[in-house]
């Protein structure tokens, strides 16, 4: 049955609007004409936004409903790269994601992850590893549309013959290879982008992002929960708006429920940037990089757009039409209970006997001991909040920082991280500041990219009843502050959740105030927690097999 939707419509290509009618019928747009009776008030017309790249498991939602949340923020499609549920079950979460995604309107492009474990088994334990065969296997399915973030960057450099044949895998069966590259200089950004590299998502000043453009990369423009580089890059917008794409990397779920995509455009307006070229890095980039053909409102095009009431820096999202169905209209409550009803009865089916991989046994206090006596020289890693870098100290001490009072850093804290793969595996233990918390312990099985078990804490007590928390639960978050817990459940792969986003979104924000409470001072602990075992962002990071050294490239 067609439809027809009176209003303002931009043409991102043309960088034109104009009034006119769109016609939809089964799902593709039939035709697109300029027309003299539009009112002044009639909604303006836009493609969807796209993120560029993102890993949905961080919000802990299934991408079913991940999905459902992100049309209400205008999103119609991302491209996912589902490395974190990879880590943990292989090839087998690689397929749950994409099952899950097929029973809902959305658009999803679902990459191969190139590097799990993200560095090697001798630097950290992952649940599964996927090596060339298992790349090539994936590179030549349909349902996988590029290489995902190629993390393993000195196997790059070195041309290492497996990260290599990962590499070729994917240009041989046409598809795009992203990367990520935090900290390379000019020269090595090059050599880098000579193996195939053909994006980054990891420039963290301009500097970076122009070697990257150079070399003949894209730059995807990340404002995530955790790590936030628009502020630095956002004057190439201006400068080269053909090649840079919008992304949230790691998007938390309570800031998906407050904004996706969208927030980014609106603070790229409100900024002063052309609108066309924000549009452009919004919509039609991630489009043309990905050979991805999901509409931008021509005639023939699948019908995926949405509807603004107007188009300044404070913009609302008025509906979202995925293949010519509207699956959010800000006006209808009803119709955003029935998607949300709709969304969990489609996982029933796929979600009973949760995929999962836990098998790690509650520990004691005498397992993550830690003896420190003066005299002794210890690395500190040094946790920055909004950042995913990490600072690295080395002190003599003058006693046990943990114990000691009268020492000047009060605030040098545990870190635990435990392997979860393995029943004979023991805690590894590390010291870290920045957190600040006083009274209590945070403790979770999303630690990246292995997702291995990771806490920090105040004293041994709490972290060992936040870590065998987790280890009862098969999987979660939980925060304590003095006798006070809150958790959440992660049943599946100890990533996410069954429920709805916005419970997830409430429960997330609950830790976080639990741990607040605490004295914990980061405003997203848990994913900047999260990052602390991630071995290939310097400086100095923990892993289930001891202290590394990014900078490095070496156990310490």
């Amino acid at each position: 049955m067609s439809a027809s939707y009176k209003g303002h419509i931009a043409d991102i290509v043309g960088r034109r609007m104009f009034d006119g009618e769109i016609t939809v019928d089964e799902g593709r747009i039939v035709s697109v004409m300029e027309s003299n009776d539009v009112h002044s008030d009639a909604p303006y017309f836009l493609p969807g936004f796209i993120d560029s790249h993102v890993h949905i498991e961080s919000s802990m939602m299934v991408p079913a409903e991940f999905a459902r949340v992100a049309v209400e923020q205008g999103s119609i499609g991302v491209v996912a790269d589902p490395h974190e549920i990879a880590n943990v079950l292989g090839i087998k979460g690689i397929d749950f994601m994409i099952k899950s995604g097929s029973h809902i309107r959305f658009n999803f492009c679902f990459g191969a992850p190139s590097s799990v474990p993200s560095c090697g088994s001798d630097i950290e334990t992952s649940g599964a590893v996927l090596g060339s065969a298992e790349i090539a296997e994936l590179m030549a399915r349909d349902d996988i549309g590029f290489l995902a973030e190629m993390m393993n960057y000195p196997g790059v450099l070195s041309s290492d013959p497996e990260v290599m044949a990962k590499i070729e895998a994917a240009r041989s069966n046409g598809k795009p290879v992203d990367g990520h590259s935090p900290g390379l200089n000019r020269e090595q950004r090059f050599a880098y982008a000579r193996a195939g590299i053909s994006t980054d998502h990891e420039c963290s000043n301009l500097s970076e992002a122009l070697d990257c453009i150079d070399a003949g990369m894209m730059v995807q423009i990340r404002e995530g929960s955790a790590a936030k580089n628009y502020q630095n890059l956002s004057s190439l917008l201006a400068s080269h708006p053909d090649k840079v794409m919008f992304c949230t990397d790691d998007c938390h779920p309570g800031d998906l429920i407050r904004g996706h995509i969208n927030a980014i455009v609106k603070r790229a307006l409100g900024d002063g940037y052309e609108l066309w070229d924000v549009l452009r890095a919004a919509s039609l980039n991630p489009q043309l990089h990905y050979g991805l053909s999901w509409g931008l409102l021509r005639e023939g095009d699948p019908a995926n757009f949405i509807a603004l009431d107007n188009l300044s820096p404070k913009f609302r999202i008025l509906s979202t039409f995925i293949r010519g169905k509207k699956v959010y209209d800000c006006n209808s409550y009803l119709s955003t209970i029935k998607s949300h009803t709709k969304s969990l009865l489609n996982q029933m089916a796929i979600l009973d006997n949760y995929p999962n991989h836990f098998v790690a046994k509650p520990i004691a206090a005498e397992d993550i001991a830690l003896e420190i006596k003066g005299g002794d020289k210890v690395h500190i890693i040094v946790a920055s909040d909004g950042s995913l870098l990490t600072g690295h100290d080395i002190v003599e001490v003058s006693g046990n920082p943990l114990t000691d009072h009268k020492y000047p850093w009060t605030d040098v804290q545990k870190i635990v991280v435990y392997n979860r793969y393995d029943e004979g595996a023991r805690p590894t233990v590390g010291l870290i500041r920045g957190f600040g918390i006083k009274n209590g312990a945070m403790a979770a099985s999303i630690a990246h990219d292995c997702h291995n078990i990771v806490a920090v804490g105040s004293s041994d007590e709490h972290l060992v009843r936040a870590i065998n928390r987790v280890i009862e639960m098969k999987g979660g978050e939980v925060a304590i502050c003095g006798d006070e817990m809150t958790d959440i459940a992660l049943p599946i792969a100890g990533l996410i959740s069954p429920v709805g986003g916005h419970e997830i979104a409430y429960k997330s924000s609950m830790l976080c105030d639990t741990i607040r409470k605490a004295g914990c001072t980061m405003n997203s602990p848990f994913i900047t927690m999260a990052f602390m075992c991630l071995p290939v962002i310097p400086e100095l990071k923990l892993t289930d097999k001891g202290l590394w050294d990014c900078s490095q490239w070496r156990m310490i």
